[in-house]
């Protein structure tokens, strides 16, 4: 309209770089929306995701997810690893993760292995919390687990001999 260029002159396209498909894990979580488990829905075994799950029904088993949230209602019975878990429900059993929130109505039993750990006011938690740089790495796990006894005693019968009398 206000160029100087006659308006029937074709359009030249400008050559663009081929770009490969983005296969970045954020890119692909921003794209897809989370999977939902309702409040009326339980689910015994384990549940595997490479996005985000939100639970607000029961699980019974481990739950591996890029991002989690367990909703006020949700009720976890095993162990959890992600990435970020926001806890608002009930979890009974080890949370793995890179960012760890305990909401206010939160309530854990059991260890947690994090990178970054918070809790609000009022939420419950009774367990062992461990900062580590991998918390989702091989065999980190095992540093959460109670220590085991060492090798046996050379000689068990003298640690349950009886007390001979003492006289002086």
């Amino acid at each position: 309209m206000f160029s100087s260029k006659s308006k029937y002159t074709a359009a030249v396209p400008q050559p663009v770089a081929p770009q490969a498909p983005s296969t970045s894990p954020k890119r692909a979580r921003a794209l897809s929306a989370p999977s939902i488990i309702s409040t009326d829905m339980v689910i015994n075994g384990t549940l595997n995701s490479t996005g985000d799950i939100q639970i607000d029904g029961r699980i019974e088993g481990d739950v591996r997810s890029e991002g989690l949230v367990i909703g006020e209602k949700a009720e976890i019975h095993g162990e959890v690893y992600a990435e970020d878990v926001t806890v608002r429900g009930k979890v009974v059993g080890r949370i793995r993760a890179r960012k760890v929130l305990l909401a206010a109505t939160s309530h854990v039993e059991g260890d947690i292995l994090h990178e970054a750990f918070a809790v609000e006011s009022g939420a419950f938690f009774e367990g062992n919390c461990r900062h580590s740089d991998n918390p989702l790495g091989e065999g980190v796990g095992e540093a959460m687990q109670k220590p085991r006894a060492a090798a046996a005693p050379a000689a068990p019968s003298a640690l349950f001999a009886p007390l001979s009398p003492v006289t002086n």
